[in-house]
């Protein structure tokens, strides 16, 4: 049994404002009830009469509430916290008043039922020193995943996990149980997570570290989806709670309610104490709060009403919420979804169109149409990165207000004065949503050096030499030409950290926004040989006399993009006689050249009719490459990077020991061929930006992509197809290669692909049941799962990030065999995501 507990309480909410603006997030009513309230219930049910509440903002709200417990029957105590020490860090904070028993850790934000008495029992009956109480989740994205033996005691888990990274559906919930001489782990007066720091910890050292998968319902109410969905939890009976009132049926009422004649109620309802609803009114499937009127003849439909809301006549509100002390006239129509803060006035025959926030203290006027719909921006509330990319459809999601409003973000996250580089690409939408990323970082003190029109290659290699804060570079997506990317660039020429992406997150979601007074306004500048720079530092890195000696006659493709404003003053110092297709800027050319199989079918034949000896089609933002021989064949991405890996080792054959990087999805090809050398291939997930991250190890002195891109890292730490063109030069001219010999004499594996469609909500449960069926088998668990069979086979499981499929990549000798792998894992896969 547990009697002492800590309640997480110093969450800021900022994912449910406008609701939050002025109160903290454990004090948001559910069910007419604040959210800590019903952890301090759930804990008295359980044992728990000590408690510990860790406060940190607006915490005069929570313990003029609760004072010191003694209306729920427990005694809370407070600490409140002078920095974010995370949430180990803030749990060693309250150890003076913890003593020596062992105490339950819980967040005060979240919906449950678990019992927790059960998980201690476990906790005790494993002798455990910490015990995670665990959930199964359909989408296990959002929270850290955990991975147990049979006994429970936890082998792996992953905080904040990829989709390839997802190898079980069972999910940290936040709820942990810890014995005293855990506490003793976390250092003092600093910032330390359970998740990142004291779990991985333990469980380096070997210590007793289990997770208890309960039953039950349990919901982080992270953002105003997650609220309203609980609400419809209540409704529906799914979570078992204590709800104020009377039950009458479906029906539950508060004292001292006054009932019209010919009110409706229909599905469950909640009122609250003092509420007076008028004739003829209509109510499905809502939570009313205490104190509240309700004028003649309205309808609310799934709409929840927090406490002191009046409603005048005959309005309507439709799968709303609605925040305390707001009125609301007559006549008004409130479509669905929206979002109204504290003391809003909304008056006589006005209409909120849907998905709309109001912040408090807002004024509607009598007959207005609030039309500014923020169906669009609904989607930064859920997700503002991806890794350090923001995606939005070019000038809808992706608008100038939107990127005036990052670019203030951005510049609020770093320090007055500090500096930015922005490029772009050739694309009109991207030059609009430069410019307004400029306005933003001005106004919030930021300066900028503006690149221009510039390849994404080139400004990551401006941003890591001229020492500034960060880059940005605004370009059509490869991915949707229909899409604008936002790629963010740290200081050191790779993707934005982590926890820089958390702090813009949260400011452009919080709107806490910096505005600097007239004279700290950021500068504009225009920097100068930026280009030539480049060309004298991508000279410097080639023996530019050993290629002009082998007079390579080469065939170039710039597929209508940002190479040709710099690749032809290169190519004349290289002394190569060269042919160019498609050499000018065409934005709307390029994404379709791209992918044009009849663009690459009239390459062939130039290069067999006028005898060329390699051709290079460098992608039109001029990070990857894709190469043609003198026979007319375009290898593909994963051949490619066969040869290039080939042509690596051999040019630096007796150097001192180092080692290469390539994806988990790459071909064992390489393998094969680093055997030879002696030379280490460490595996990465499948992205440029875990490219990107092995180039932290020094010994890594090559990364292989599997899409054409490739890191030389005694150049750059990113992929640059314009450097890759002029190494592969390079490294031909130094081994006497070509082409066509190589790929005759390097090993060849086939590699099989498949797609499957899975529903989000069962990808985690496929992924778990893929651990399970591969248990038995040696694996890599970097990025999906891929399995090794004894007959020297390999499968790849691999979740797609943001849809809902799977891609199978199976690997054999022969292209039957691998055929044969991926759709017999193909029937797997369909089979498992019908499980339950």
């Amino acid at each position: 049994m547990i009697t002492k507990a800590v309640i997480m309480a110093g969450g800021f909410g900022t994912r449910l404002r406008p609701l939050t603006m002025d109160l903290p997030k454990p004090m948001v009513p559910v069910a007419n009830t604040p959210m800590m309230e019903h952890i301090v219930r759930l804990l008295k049910a359980h044992g728990v009469r000590e408690i510990v509440a860790v406060l940190y903002f607006y915490p005069e709200v929570i313990t003029s509430y609760f004072g010191d417990g003694s209306k729920w029957g427990v005694h809370i105590q407070y600490v409140t916290a002078d920095a974010d020490y995370g949430t180990a860090g803030s749990v060693k904070n309250a150890q003076a008043l913890l003593g020596e028993e062992r105490t339950l850790v819980i967040s005060g934000d979240v919906l449950t039922d678990f019992d927790l008495s059960a998980a201690a029992s476990f906790h005790q009956e494993r002798n455990a020193q910490a015990t995670l109480v665990l959930a199964r989740a359909a989408n296990p994205l959002p929270y850290g995943i955990v991975i147990t033996d049979e006994h429970g005691k936890i082998e792996r888990f992953l905080e904040k996990p990829s989709w390839g990274e997802v190898f079980s559906d069972t999910i940290n919930t936040g709820i942990y149980i810890l014995e005293p001489s855990v506490l003793e782990l976390i250092p003092s007066g600093k910032e330390y997570d359970f998740s990142k720091d004291l779990f991985p910890l333990m469980l380096q050292q070997g210590r007793a570290l289990y997770g208890y998968t309960a039953r039950g319902y349990w919901r982080d109410i992270g953002n105003l989806s997650e609220y309203q969905q609980a609400h419809y939890d209540v409704l529906a009976g799914n979570v078992r709670i204590e709800i104020d009132g009377e039950r009458k049926g479906n029906l539950w009422i508060g004292n001292n309610c006054n009932i019209g004649q010919g009110v409706q109620f229909r599905g469950t309802v909640i009122i609250g104490d003092n509420t007076t609803i008028a004739d003829n009114v209509v109510i499905d499937s809502c939570i009313i709060g205490r104190h509240c009127s309700i004028g003649y003849g309205s309808r609310l439909d799934r709409t929840v009403l927090w406490d002191n809301v009046h409603i005048g006549a005959s309005t309507t509100l439709e799968a709303d919420v609605v925040a305390s002390g707001v009125e609301i006239g007559s006549y008004v129509s409130i479509l669905e979804n929206v979002f109204i803060a504290h003391r809003c006035r909304i008056a006589d025959y006005a209409t909120v169109g849907p998905n709309i926030k109001l912040w408090p203290d807002k004024y509607v006027e009598p007959h207005a149409i609030v039309q500014r719909s923020m169906i669009q921006e609904e989607k930064w509330s859920r997700e503002l990165f991806t890794d350090a990319r923001i995606t939005g459809s070019s000038n809808v999601e992706m608008n100038p207000e939107f990127a005036a409003r990052l670019g203030t973000a951005i510049g609020t996250a770093l320090p007055v004065g500090a500096t930015v580089i922005a490029s772009r690409d050739a694309d009109p939408t991207s030059r609009m949503i430069k410019r307004a990323l400029v306005a933003g970082l001005l106004s919030a003190g930021v300066s900028v050096e503006d690149l221009q029109m510039t390849p994404i290659p080139q400004t990551r290699i401006a941003t890591r030499s001229r020492q500034v804060a960060a880059g940005f570079h605004v370009r059509r997506s490869f991915r949707d030409p229909s899409m604008t990317d936002v790629v963010l660039i740290g200081s050191d020429g790779r993707d934005l950290s982590g926890e820089l992406a958390k702090k813009i997150e949260r400011y452009f979601l919080g709107e806490d926004i910096r505005r600097v007074p007239y004279a700290r306004v950021g500068q504009l500048r225009y920097p100068e040989r930026q280009q030539e720079t480049y060309v004298a530092d991508y000279l410097r890195a080639l023996d530019i006399s050993l290629i002009a000696s082998r007079r390579f006659r080469i065939l170039i493709d710039y597929s209508f993009g940002m190479a040709i404003t710099i690749f032809p003053s290169i190519l004349g110092s290289l002394g190569a006689t060269a042919l160019a297709l498609n050499s000018y800027i065409d934005p709307y050319r390029a994404s379709v050249t791209a992918v044009d199989e009849e663009n690459r079918r009239e390459i062939s034949n130039i290069m067999r009719s006028l005898g060329y000896e390699i051709g290079f089609k460098i992608d039109p933002g001029a990070e990857r490459i894709a190469l043609i021989d003198d026979r007319g064949y375009w290898f593909s991405s994963m051949r490619l990077l066969t040869i290039v890996t080939k042509l690596f080792l051999e040019s630096n054959r007796n150097q001192p020991p180092y080692a290469i990087a390539v994806p988990v999805e790459a071909t064992s090809e390489v393998d094969m061929i680093a055997q030879e050398y002696g030379v280490e291939v460490i595996r990465t997930k499948n992205s440029h930006s875990a490219m990107m991250e092995a180039t932290r190890n020094p010994h890594v002195r090559f990364v292989g992509g599997t899409r054409g891109g490739f890191i030389f890292s005694d150049y750059s730490v990113a992929t640059d197809g314009l450097f890759t063109v002029g190494k592969i030069l390079e490294m031909l001219a130094r081994t006497r290669y070509h082409l066509s010999e190589l790929d005759s004499i390097l090993p060849k594996r086939h590699q099989a692909r498949r797609e499957v469609h899975c529903p989000w909500h069962k990808k985690g449960t496929v992924m778990r049941l893929a651990m399970e069926w591969s248990n038995q088998f040696p694996r890599q668990l970097i990025d999906g799962v891929k399995v090794f069979f004894p007959s020297g086979e390999s499968v790849l499981i691999v979740p797609q990030s943001g849809q809902s499929w799977f891609n199978i990549v199976a690997e054999a000798d022969t292209p039957e065999t691998a055929d044969r792998l991926a759709t017999e894992v193909f029937a797997l896969i369909e089979k498992w995501k019908t499980s339950a």
